[in-house]
């Protein structure tokens, strides 16, 4: 496949779970795909499996907006644009009543799970709506707890549940600028 027909998709959370399956995934049907995830050594053995052209390998925290900024930037310098993202960076907290969850895990699940989630949203907006021909495809990976939460899980239903909302007001936000 030539560069000019090749689609491009920046996967978050692509080292492991959901993330390395939907990266493995879209390498097989001919993607480029940036891989983005906090460690480094699980995105090398994703980027193994497919030729060298093909992937670029970008730990990224997603809690931080300067590196997921940076991020879309080098997808941009890379592959001249971003066709997709599948936005999966995500964490749990230990199931405890909601009295016992500690403050700075409840900040780090919202940080990770939603602010996140908004900052990849938010950049790969920015690069879809500039590049020619505009447009593009988000999907963010919510959960299930979505709709039927788990006991003892505040810090995650609660962020699934913004998920929801992030990802409807996105889709309305979106239609003008050809970004479903």
């Amino acid at each position: 496949m030539s560069d000019a027909q090749r689609k491009i998709a920046v996967v978050t959370g692509a080292g492991t779970g959901i993330g390395r399956a939907a990266a493995l995934a879209l390498l097989q049907d001919g993607w480029a795909v940036v891989l983005a995830g906090r460690r480094a050594e699980p995105l090398q053995e994703v980027a193994g499996q497919a030729p060298a052209e093909q992937t670029l390998v970008l730990p990224t925290d997603v809690k931080d907006p300067v590196a997921v900024k940076a991020l879309f930037d080098a997808a941009v310098e890379r592959f001249g644009r971003v066709d997709m993202l599948f936005n999966n960076a995500g964490r749990g907290a230990p199931a405890v009543p909601i009295d016992e969850l500690p403050v700075d895990t409840w900040n780090d699940v919202v940080n990770v799970n939603l602010n996140g989630m908004f900052y990849c949203l938010q950049q790969a907006f920015r690069v879809m709506r500039q590049q020619s021909p505009m447009g593009g495809r988000i999907i963010n990976n919510g959960s299930i707890s979505a709709h039927a939460p788990r006991p003892m899980s505040i810090a995650y239903t609660a962020t699934k549940h913004a998920v929801m909302g992030l990802t409807k007001t996105a889709a309305l936000d979106g239609r003008k600028y050809n970004i479903a």
